[in-house]
């Protein structure tokens, strides 16, 4: 009777200090806990600029703030964040100040995007390059660039045919660096805050959502058109020809306007765009 009660009070002590504790703590613990390395990623991005401009050599701020973390990269790439940036960043990894890396650019007054709507013909290159979504315009109608959304990230400047993007500087570059980055205030209609960085991330994420969600839906529709349209042909031949039909249909949809006060270069740079999508079109 004796060793019956050690061997059931031995079997209360397990399953009190070994199963239960391990069923409590596993019925508690969050679904995914943060590595170390990847806390420090969100901590670095927290005090990058947001510009999601790419001149640090990755696609955006969050890459940037992981290649940081993981000593892929070094902390003088991002022009925008400029040498009070590096000094936070330095100061966060306990790290040495050093100046900004040329090779990724230099520090300038804080600016936002600008079209000259008269000279828009509405190609949609520039909204096609925007990181945050701030230009609204559609095919062969007018662009307009929404402010309080735009990080300067001045990515729509090149693409446009027209020449018809410019950057305004803001005009008092002299704010402090964290709190109020990026910097959307021009002609003193937008109070910049901290919020802003915070919006720009929310609207590069959600920017990276659309377009994947985008490439899905167009994947589905071209899959389920080349099914349609197989009837026992090859289903990639058949894809493909659904592909080709469509890029020709939406090249006839997508002709700029407002081409007839353009100079000889602008039409040009014209001529040399719808080659290249002339080109993708016979892929």
């Amino acid at each position: 009777m004796a060793s019956y009660l050690l061997i059931l009070l031995g079997v209360m002590l397990v399953v009190a200090f070994g199963v239960v504790p391990k069923i409590m703590a596993s019925a508690g613990a969050p679904a995914r806990t943060r590595s170390k390395g990847e806390q420090l990623a969100i901590e670095i991005d927290a005090l990058l600029p947001q510009t999601q401009c790419r001149r640090c050599g990755f696609s955006g701020c969050k890459p940037y703030a992981y290649a940081i973390a993981e000593g892929w990269a070094d902390i003088n790439q991002c022009p925008p964040g400029g040498a009070q940036g590096i000094r936070k960043l330095a100061a966060l990894l306990g790290r040495e100040f050093k100046p900004l890396n040329p090779e990724h650019g230099v520090e300038k007054p804080k600016a936002v995007a600008f079209i000259d709507e008269n000279t828009c013909i509405g190609c949609t290159l520039c909204i096609q390059a925007c990181p945050v979504d701030a230009i609204i315009g559609a095919a062969k109608q007018m662009h307009t660039v929404v402010a309080a959304w735009c990080t300067g990230c001045e990515l729509c400047v090149s693409p446009c045919p027209t020449d018809c993007i410019s950057m305004l500087a803001l005009e008092n570059p002299k704010i402090s660096w964290k709190s109020k980055y990026p910097l959307f205030e021009i002609l003193g209609v937008h109070q910049p805050n901290k919020k802003s960085a915070d919006l720009a991330r929310a609207r590069y994420e959600f920017h990276l959502f659309r377009e994947e969600r985008e490439r899905r839906e167009k994947t589905a529709k071209l899959t389920a058109k080349a099914a349609a349209m197989s009837g026992g042909e090859d289903p990639k031949q058949a894809l493909i020809a659904a592909a080709i039909v469509r890029a020709q249909q939406q090249k006839e949809r997508v002709k700029p306007e407002n081409t007839q006060q353009l100079t000889p270069d602008q039409l040009t740079r014209i001529a040399e765009i719808e080659a290249r999508r002339s080109g993708l079109n016979k892929l």
